[in-house]
């Protein structure tokens, strides 16, 4: 998640589900929701992190519906979920069937288009007051695979740097309430997020570089 401190609506005793918390689950959470993966494929699903020990309860399901009641949460949490899911409009369902308000954070086209993982099958946007939607396989990404691969490879040898300082254009995070509208679309240009500009980057005062440092520091040993 690259943007926990947006989770703000969040208030006792509210009951907090998180979907899919990976490696890094939000502090706020209470339960934690989690597809059943061979290891061969968790450890793409988790982006190459390492598995963590859980200390709250957690239920693994078979990536359907959700074993849970109507409304049996106030919040729900779902952060870079949504773009591995083969039906989002089920899935997107089942997160306002369990919660009547709560987070989505996914990446934009522009990370996508950069690294295409295979483990990503969509490509989203919210845009509006809607999420759009579009299934990869749709689009020609695939073309420039080669591209890609190298770029792949740089984050796995820690240059992660460039997505850190555009974090805000390569990452959508939002709380939402019911109803969650959500759209698939067929036009690429809908997916690019709107009013996207990039800033000029502001050197970093000693107490910001330290902190960047030991960030990159967690990252790179899969903790934090």
């Amino acid at each position: 998640m690259f943007f926990p401190e947006r989770v703000k609506a969040v208030h006792p005793p509210d009951r907090v589900l998180e979907v899919g918390p990976g490696s890094t689950p939000h502090p706020f959470s209470q339960f934690f929701l989690e597809k059943c993966f061979p290891e061969s494929q968790a450890v793409g699903q988790r982006g190459g992190l390492p598995p963590i020990e859980f200390h709250k309860p957690i239920t693994y399901f078979d990536g359907g519906r959700f074993p849970f009641e109507d409304k049996e949460f106030d919040y729900v949490i779902c952060s870079h979920v949504l773009e591995h899911v083969p039906d989002v409009d089920l899935f997107v369902g089942e997160l306002t069937r369990v919660a009547s308000r709560g987070y989505l954070e996914f990446p934009t086209i522009h990370y996508e288009y950069l690294y295409n993982f295979d483990e990503h099958l969509n490509l989203l946007c919210y845009r509006d007051g809607e999420v759009l939607w579009m299934p990869k396989s749709e689009t020609r990404l695939n073309d420039f695979t080669l591209v890609q691969d190298f770029l792949r490879s740089t984050l796995r040898a820690g240059h992660d740097d460039v997505i850190q300082s555009l974090k805000e254009s390569f990452f959508q995070g939002f709380e939402w309430t019911a109803p969650l509208v959500i759209r698939r679309v067929n036009e690429v240009g809908l997916l690019v997020p709107p009013g996207d500009e990039v800033g000029m980057k502001k050197p970093l005062s000693g107490g910001e570089l330290i902190r960047e440092l030991a960030d990159r520091l967690r990252r790179r040993i899969g903790i934090g």
